[in-house]
C-alpha cells in the first residue's frame, strides 16, 4: 500500500509541471458507502491509515452532493452511475404510490417488479424494472458486449441502482445470505459464494464480541433514549441475531469478501473487454439508523470501513491491470435527536407524530364529508411524496388539496409543501447546487409519472422518527445539506492527486469515469458534467 500511495506523488521528472498519464482503465470500480455523509469524511478523515487514506489523498472532492431533495437509498444509488438525478431516473423514494396497480398492495419498492407474482412492497421480487435510466454497465455493454458488469451489495437497492439492467453477476443480502436475481437462481453460482455464506452462518449463528478500537475510546458516552434503551457504548451482538449483523463491522467485511472472490474468480479487467465492479458498503447506514453517527458505534464502523477498503485497493493492485475506483455515498445524515440536543442544538426535535398521511386522512375525510372504500391519502412516512385517493370526486379534488397544503404549511414542523403541478411549471435547476432552493431540490426528485399529488418537506432538524424506542432511531431523506452533502474520491495508480472545494454532483460520476474509456454519451441523455481528473494543463474530459 505505502508504493501506491506514493505513487500519487509528484516525481521529479513532473517538477516542471508535468503531470504522470495513468494507463487507460481495463477495469472501473464504483464503491457506494451507505450514508457516509460529507461531515463523516470530515469528522475521520485525519484518523484514516488504510484504504481510506489512499482515497483521502488522491483526487478528492469535498463537496460532493446528491443534489435533489429526496435523499433516501434508492435514489441516490439512482444517480451515481446513470448521470442523472431522479426526476430523470424515475427513481423518487425508496417506496411510493402506484394507485393504477391491480394489486391491492397500491406501495411499491423501487427495486421490484410488481407484475411479478406474489410480489408486494413487504416480500418483494427485485428487479432493475423502474429503473427508466441506462447505468454505466449498460452503456459500456451496448458499445462492447466483451465488457462484463459485476454487482455486489449488502442492499439489493444498490446493487441494483448501480449495476442496471444486464449485469452478468449481481449478488446482495438477502436477509440471511447473499443471493442473486430471482430470474438467475437457475444460472451456474460462482465458486466464492457458497464459501462466503457459508461463513457468514457461521460467524452469525456465534455471539458476536463487541471490540472497541484505541481511538474511539472517548466516543463511548452513553446517551439514554426513552425508558430501558441507550446508543453510544458498544454492545456484544446476541447469537442468530441476523438484522443487528447488519450494524456490524463483520457485514461489510463479508460484502468486501464477496467483491475480491468475484474480482479474482472472474478476471476482472483482464478480459477483452473494459469491465465494471460495483460495491455497495451498507453497514454504515444501519450503524447510523440504529445508534447515531457520532457515538463509539460509528467510530467503529469508519475503522473497519478503512480497513475494507484498503483491502478492496490491494486485491485492485494485485490484478495488475490499470483501474479506477470512485468512492461516494447515496446520502448523508446525522445524529439521533437525543445527543444533538445534548451537544447544544436544543431545537432538535422528533417529528410529530400526528404528523402523518393516515392522521390526515381522517382530518380531510371530516371536513370535506367523504366516506370512501380506499384512504384518502396515502404516503410513507411524515414527509416526501403524498397521494390523494382516485375516488375522491373531480370537483372535490383541487379544493381538498389546496386546503391540505394549507394545513400541513400550518405545522410548525413543516418547513413547505408543493404540489405536482408547482414542480411541472419548474425547469431542471441548474448548479451551484448549493444554493437552490427547497423547490429546486424537489424538482431534482420529481418525475410527474411516479410522484406524489404533494410533496412535505420538514424543517431542519426535525427527526421523522416519532418513537426511537421501538426501532430506528434515526434517519435521513431530508432535502437540508447534511443529508445531500458526500465526499466523492477518486483514484487511479499513478495519477498525480489534488482536492478541488467547489461543489459536484454524483451524477458527475458516470461521464467521468465513461471518459476515461472514451465511452460516448449523446448529449441531453444525463444531468451530469465530466470532471477533469488530470492535475495538470491536459484534460481527462476530452476526446
Amino acid at each position: 500500500m505505502a508504493a501506491a500511495t506514493a505513487a500519487m506523488l509528484p516525481t521529479a521528472a513532473q517538477a516542471d509541471g508535468a503531470v504522470a498519464q495513468p494507463s487507460r482503465p481495463k477495469l472501473l470500480v464504483a464503491i457506494s458507502v451507505d450514508q457516509f455523509s460529507a461531515d463523516l469524511f470530515a469528522e475521520y478523515r485525519q484518523h484514516y491509515t488504510g484504504g481510506m487514506k489512499r482515497l483521502a489523498n488522491a483526487i478528492v472532492f469535498p463537496a460532493g452532493y446528491q443534489s435533489h431533495a429526496a435523499t433516501e437509498t434508492c435514489p441516490g444509488h439512482s444517480t451515481i452511475l446513470t448521470g442523472s438525478r431522479p426526476g430523470r431516473t424515475g427513481i423518487v423514494a425508496n417506496n411510493w404510490y402506484d394507485l393504477s396497480l391491480p394489486r391491492a398492495d397500491k406501495k411499491v419498492y423501487c427495486s421490484e417488479d410488481p407484475s411479478a407474482p406474489g410480489s408486494d412492497s413487504d416480500h418483494y421480487v427485485v428487479s432493475p424494472l423502474y429503473l427508466k435510466a441506462q447505468t454505466l454497465g449498460d452503456r459500456m455493454k451496448a458499445a462492447d458486449p466483451g465488457s462484463r458488469v459485476v454487482a455486489v451489495a449488502g442492499k439489493d437497492r444498490a446493487a441494483v441502482m448501480m449495476g442496471g439492467h444486464v449485469t452478468d453477476q449481481m449478488w446482495f443480502w438477502g436477509g440471511k445470505s447473499y443471493v442473486t436475481l430471482p430470474d438467475r437462481k437457475d444460472r451456474p453460482v460462482p465458486a466464492a459464494i457458497g464459501p462466503i455464506n457459508a461463513r457468514v452462518a457461521a460467524l452469525v449463528a456465534k455471539p458476536g464480541k463487541a471490540e472497541l478500537p484505541a481511538m474511539c475510546r472517548s466516543r463511548s458516552v452513553a446517551v439514554p433514549i426513552g425508558q430501558g434503551k441507550q446508543v453510544g457504548v458498544l454492545a456484544d451482538r446476541k447469537a442468530e441475531d441476523f438484522k443487528g449483523f447488519r450494524a456490524a463491522a463483520d457485514f461489510d467485511a463479508a460484502t468486501t469478501d464477496l467483491a475480491i472472490g468475484l474480482l479474482d474468480e472472474l478476471k476482472l479487467g483482464r478480459g477483452a473487454g473494459t469491465d465494471v465492479l460495483t460495491i455497495g458498503l451498507s453497514a454504515t447506514d444501519y450503524v447510523g439508523h440504529t445508534y447515531g453517527t457520532e457515538g463509539a458505534e460509528m467510530c467503529a464502523q469508519m475503522v473497519a470501513l478503512d480497513n475494507n477498503v484498503g483491502r478492496i485497493l490491494a486485491a485492485l493492485d494485485a490484478t495488475k491491470v490499470p483501474y479506477a475506483v470512485v468512492l461516494t455515498a447515496d446520502h448523508g445524515g446525522h445524529d439521533l435527536t437525543e445527543r444533538t440536543r445534548q451537544r447544544g442544538f436544543a431545537y432538535a426535535e422528533r417529528v410529530d407524530p400526528k404528523l402523518n398521511p393516515a392522521a390526515y386522512s381522517e382530518i380531510m375525510a371530516r371536513e370535506f364529508n367523504l366516506s370512501l372504500k380506499d384512504d384518502l391519502i396515502h404516503g410513507d412516512g411524515p414527509f416526501g411524496d403524498w397521494y390523494l385517493s382516485r375516488e375522491i370526486p373531480a370537483d372535490v379534488r383541487p379544493r381538498l388539496l389546496a386546503a391540505l397544503k394549507a394545513r400541513l404549511l400550518a405545522h410548525r414542523q413543516v418547513a413547505e409543501v408543493f404540489t405536482a403541478d408547482d414542480m411541472r411549471r419548474l425547469p431542471m435547476p441548474q448548479p451551484p447546487v448549493e444554493e437552490w432552493s427547497l423547490a429546486e431540490r424537489t424538482r431534482a426528485s420529481f418525475d410527474p409519472e411516479r410522484s406524489g399529488d404533494l410533496i412535505v418537506l420538514l424543517k431542519p432538524k426535525v427527526m421523522p422518527i416519532a418513537d426511537p424506542t421501538r426501532g430506528f432511531v434515526a434517519t435521513h431523506g431530508s432535502p437540508w445539506q447534511n443529508d445531500r452533502r458526500v465526499p466523492i474520491l477518486f483514484y487511479r495508480p499513478g495519477a498525480t492527486g489534488f482536492e478541488q472545494p467547489l461543489s459536484v454532483e454524483t451524477v458527475d460520476i458516470l461521464p467521468t469515469l465513461g471518459a476515461l474509456v472514451g465511452l460516448k454519451i449523446p448529449a441531453g441523455e444525463i444531468d451530469g458534467r465530466c470532471l477533469d481528473l488530470d492535475a495538470g494543463a491536459a484534460d481527462s474530459c476530452a476526446d
